[in-house]
């Protein structure tokens, strides 16, 4: 395929709090929320004045991608498009359309597998394209949980994070978090085994024993299960086995949203200033060098024949296209993924 366009697919994110009621219907468009449930969520908003930091680090993102392509000679426009905030990806794809592309690549903000951070994407990826009457077709750039660029760009994160600890003499734990998802929608995807991968991974080049892969941001009714243990349950836990420093390394996150800065930054520190365990966030990945450069060489590998898939260790790369039935969670799904309202890792 010849290709003349790159396109940025992330959630979105509201940028004032007039913005914040109606991302939120977006959100929850023809999903069974309780209002309360959807008032809460904008409560949330409302303690950094409506702004979720995800659409400003993307914009970012995508200049720092125009750098580092046109360093390797790479002349390709780069687009952005959200399925839930401006902009949308129907209004992209008309741009994109009237500017003549014909074939982009989409380099979606979630690096692991499941039905919110990949094949969701790619459903709302199709019914954009179908919008501007499949003038325009879109490849899914690979899953990107084992490259080493994203590996090394976290492993960098949380090692600066242990750096910032008081007393680095001292124990310390890490928590690798990611979003919850429902059990019913994990077992149809490798998403934990990716997680734990990852985790496993960066704690052992940075050889740290203390370690444990932990879940934020579950909704849903209570008496449905999800992936556990919850940052707040776990953090209660350390304590009353005598942890007193704890570094926490949201990696199943690419970019910093209302779920990182109000979960971890908010509640998570909270919890520890209360309990007594002084606490450090890693950064998320998106920005670093690594992962730009990570991003670079996918895009290379479909427009420059031969391109080296890299993967960190013995792992094999992913399939550049997914099996049909992957990720494929259709038995009555819970609200769309969304910042602070499901399982959203993007």
């Amino acid at each position: 395929m010849s290709v003349d366009a790159v396109i940025l697919v992330s959630f979105g994110g509201p940028e004032g709090m007039e913005d914040v009621m109606p991302f939120l219907e977006n959100v929850l468009h023809g999903k069974n929320v309780p209002e309360d449930r959807k008032l809460q969520v904008a409560e949330h908003y409302k303690l950094f004045g409506g702004i979720s930091p995800i659409n400003q680090q993307n914009r970012a993102l995508v200049d720092a991608l125009k750098d580092e392509l046109e360093a390797h000679n790479i002349r390709l426009p780069i687009y952005f498009g959200n399925r839930n905030w401006h902009p949308l990806l129907p209004e992209t794809l008309k741009q994109m359309r009237d500017d003549g592309v014909k074939h982009a690549l989409a380099l979606v903000t979630s690096a692991y597998s499941s039905y919110s951070g990949c094949k969701q994407y790619l459903d709302n990826i199709q019914r954009a394209v179908d919008t501007v009457g499949g003038t325009v077709s879109i490849q899914k750039l690979r899953q990107y949980y084992n490259h080493p660029g994203f590996i090394e760009a976290n492993i960098d994160r949380v090692k600066d994070a242990i750096g910032k600890l008081p007393n680095r003499s001292s124990a310390f734990a890490i928590a690798f978090t990611a979003h919850s998802i429902p059990i019913a929608m994990a077992n149809t995807s490798p998403y934990e085994e990716q997680l734990r991968e990852v985790a496993g991974v960066i704690a052992d080049r940075l050889k740290v024993a203390d370690w444990a892969l932990v879940f934020q941001s579950r909704s849903g009714p209570p008496g449905q299960p999800w992936l556990e243990p919850d940052i707040l349950d776990h953090i209660r836990a350390i304590k009353a086995d005598g942890c007193a420093q704890l570094v926490v390394a949201p990696i199943g996150f690419i970019s910093d949203h209302l779920e990182v800065v109000y979960d971890l930054d908010h509640q998570a520190k909270e919890l520890c200033d209360e309990v007594g365990i002084t606490m450090r966030r890693a950064g998320t990945a998106g920005l670093h060098s690594a992962a730009v450069s990570m991003f670079r060489e996918l895009i290379e590998e479909q427009i420059r024949p031969g391109t080296a898939r890299r993967v960190y260790g013995s792992g094999t790369a992913w399939p550049d296209a997914c099996p049909p039935d992957c990720c494929d969670y259709s038995a009555s799904p819970p609200p769309r993924s969304g910042e602070g309202c499901a399982g959203n890792n993007g």
